[in-house]
């Protein structure tokens, strides 16, 4: 008994030493725990742009680099990349270029041998192979509904289509003066039906082309080519434009 008063007087028990010294290791390994899980946002977004370069991982897919990897890897790309993937081929820019002009000259021969240049122009420029059809060609005045005369040459340019795997743009565009109808209450109404239209003419009648790559815009009176101050303005920007685009045109230019 005198024992047991003893070491009750003369300080703690072990077992409480052993405990207490338990308790602050685990204290610090959860410190230690949270110290290394907090991410720095700086060093992390440069490891995730460094994984989306995606070039060391299209060669060495193990961790384990092949001695040939050319020739043991079958590297697979999408084909819709951007022109700056390193592994795009510098001649399919030559390639697409040279369909789009062979394409430009087809039409602009049917344009010829149609005498129809005085309503539809056909262009080559940055954006691609622009065709610009007067209201005229096309549509009854505050109509969307294709005109029969109209159909031939929209064949013509789906038969074209159908050779080349190029985006279609196609632009709604009217003049300034006021439209309310039931069916179009404004001009942002009709510009988009007739592009619509158009698109839905050439899916229709052409089996082979994907609506993927078709886009309807309807600009309404906001892009004239010229004043709406006299009957001819008018009807100058009354029209509809088709871009079949070049893939390496950045739309974004534009704005």
């Amino acid at each position: 008994m005198e024992r047991r008063r003893q070491q009750k007087q003369g300080g703690p028990a072990k077992w409480i030493v052993t405990f207490s010294d338990l308790m602050t290791l685990i204290l610090v390994f959860f410190i230690l725990l949270f110290s290394i899980s907090v991410v720095d946002a700086t060093k992390f977004r440069a490891i995730a742009e460094s994984f989306q370069e995606r070039a060391i991982f299209d060669f060495y897919p193990s961790m384990i680099p092949f001695e040939n990897p050319a020739e043991d890897i079958d590297v697979k790309r999408d084909p819709h990349d951007d022109v700056n993937d390193p592994f795009k081929d510098v001649s399919e820019g030559d390639s697409s270029d040279q369909e789009l002009n062979k394409l430009y000259e087809e039409v602009r021969k049917f344009l010829e041998g149609n005498q129809l240049n005085e309503v539809i122009t056909a262009s080559r420029d940055d954006r691609g192979v622009v065709l610009v059809l007067q209201e005229r060609a096309l549509f009854e005045t505050a109509e969307a509904q294709i005109l029969d005369g109209a159909r031939p040459f929209l064949s013509k340019v789906g038969t074209l289509l159908e050779t080349i795997p190029n985006l279609v743009k196609v632009e709604g565009h009217t003049d300034s003066r006021p439209i309310n109808t039931f069916r179009y209450p404004s001009n942002w109404e009709l510009s988009g039906a007739r592009a619509s239209s158009v698109i839905r003419y050439l899916l229709d009648n052409n089996n082979n082309l994907e609506p993927y790559r078709f886009m309807a815009v309807g600009y309404g009176d906001t892009r004239p080519v010229a004043p709406n101050t006299t009957a001819e303005n008018l009807q100058k920007n009354r029209r509809v434009v088709i871009v079949i685009s070049d893939p390496n045109y950045n739309e974004t230019e534009e704005y």
